[in-house]
């Protein structure tokens, strides 16, 4: 019997290997990959003088003020809209998922590790989306194309390999569309939904939810845009108010459960391989939260109204501080309060629902939501970076971006009636493989975006 997911396998399995290409590290293996994106965001951090914490007050100031605007201001959203869109693409399942799956494999320590990702990511993505509305491209209607597939043809420009940066520009963008396909976050939406309410109708759901996700993003970004800016509000509001409650009476075991973390992080423990085991699965969770080095939210923040692209830079840092430091940090703390990480369920989800159950018995309702609305807001983002891939291929072709829409919210239909571990597998090496061209780019381009930071920062007295 023929199954979509078993003919994937060769392929996956063929990208795996080249992209998670690995090394033993006592008795872990540790992807080349993770190593590239953690290694990458501390020297970025180095080389920016930690402007995640030296910009971190004008990140918000920006937010909230915005930043200046006249009639020549290029751009189709606001700052507050680029950071909403790019947010509904990371603050997903990544948040509620793999948490408990990183704490499981690696300990509580993992959460120490996943933190501290987050941090450095903040300097990956300034740097990152600064490039991005740098060098994005505005057509004579108005509509941005921006993401790394531009400023990684700039920066391999500058050291006269054009050629070289074309084909790393393409290499980016195909990856992007490989990894746009969101088939794992519909397929885990359903799951909770059949979960909690017991209903079987996998294809209905799919559709459904593929039709919605089709009439906002024909619509472009200023539609995403005004979705998101409503939506990942509200989702935050939802999910952490209650999760903060279930913290606050079980307030009298947060210090035994920070003591458990730092242990676990620095192998004062023997669990799930000690300190090693718990780096590694605190970063790779921490790059499915925040995508930070891969370039995906840049796509999004390119597309700001603004003079100037250090603003938008400067917003950027903020989304590792939400979606890692704060959404992953209260989820890891429930997890563990709670106990459930002990228990037999499986990992994933399930723990999470567990967890907050445990307290609310009626909170699965609560989390189905939170879980469909993370799911679709991702889908949604991720149909947007994926457009601007495919338009960056096609040269623009509008009949082409429709199409992939279209064929794209099809696929997404299905991904409540499938199995998926080798498509997930193959998506999952499309989106750490970008990483390895967009990064490149980033270093080559740093002197530059140091130089426009140190300019940048004399017109605000810093």
């Amino acid at each position: 019997m023929f199954s979509l997911d078993g003919a994937f396998a060769p392929v996956a399995d063929l990208f795996n290997s080249v992209v998670f290409f690995s090394v033993r590290l006592g008795e872990v293996d540790v992807p080349l990959v993770v190593l590239w994106l953690g290694g990458g965001s501390i020297a970025l951090t180095l080389a920016l003088r930690f402007l995640n914490i030296r910009g971190f007050l004008h990140a918000w100031r920006i937010l909230i003020k915005g930043a200046p605007v006249d009639h020549n201001t290029k751009g189709e959203i606001s700052h507050f809209e680029a950071l909403s869109a790019a947010l509904s693409g990371t603050i997903g399942l990544g948040n509620i998922a793999s948490v408990p799956i990183a704490i499981v494999l690696g300990g509580p320590g993992a959460i120490f590790w996943m933190l501290l990702a987050g941090f450095f990511a903040m300097s990956t993505k300034f740097a990152e989306c600064t490039l991005a509305v740098k060098y994005r491209k505005v057509g004579a209607d108005g509509q941005v194309s921006g993401g790394p597939m531009y400023y990684i043809e700039e920066a391999f420009s500058r050291l006269r390999l054009p050629a070289l940066g074309k084909v790393l520009g393409v290499l980016f963008a195909l990856m992007a569309v490989g990894a746009s396909v969101s088939i794992f976050q519909i397929n885990q939406a359903y799951a909770q939904f059949e979960r909690v309410t017991a209903i079987e109708a996998p294809l209905l759901f799919g559709i459904v939810l593929s039709v919605l996700i089709a009439i906002i993003v024909l619509g472009g970004i200023r539609s995403i845009a005004r979705v998101t800016s409503r939506l990942v509000p509200a989702m935050c509001v939802l999910y952490l108010g209650t999760g903060f409650f279930i913290l606050a009476i079980n307030a009298d075991q947060i210090p035994a459960v920070f003591r458990q973390i730092f242990e676990g992080a620095f192998g004062l423990d023997a669990a799930a391989g000690g300190a090693v085991g718990a780096m590694i699965n605190g970063l790779k969770r921490a790059t499915y939260s925040s995508e930070a080095g891969t370039g995906s939210s840049a796509i999004a923040h390119s597309a700001v109204r603004t003079n100037n692209p250090l603003t938008e830079g400067y917003v950027a840092l903020v989304e590792p501080f939400i979606d890692t430091i704060v959404v992953c940090l209260t989820t890891g703390l429930i997890i563990l309060v709670t106990g459930t990480w002990q228990s037999d369920v499986p990992m994933g989800i399930g723990m999470t629902s567990l967890a907050f159950e445990s307290v609310f018995p009626w909170f699965s309702y609560i989390l189905c939501a939170s879980v469909i609305l993370f799911a679709f807001s991702t889908a949604v983002s991720w149909a947007y970076y994926g457009s601007k891939a495919v338009g960056f291929l096609s040269g623009g072709n509008a009949r082409v971006d429709v199409v992939y829409k279209l064929a794209l919210c099809g696929v997404l239909s299905l991904g409540a009636t499938v199995q998926l571990t080798h498509i997930v597998d193959f998506i999952d090496a499309m989106l750490f493989g970008m990483a390895i061209p967009n990064l490149i780019a980033v270093f080559i381009l740093l002197p530059e975006l140091r130089r426009d930071l140190a300019a940048y920062e004399k017109t605000i007295g810093k």
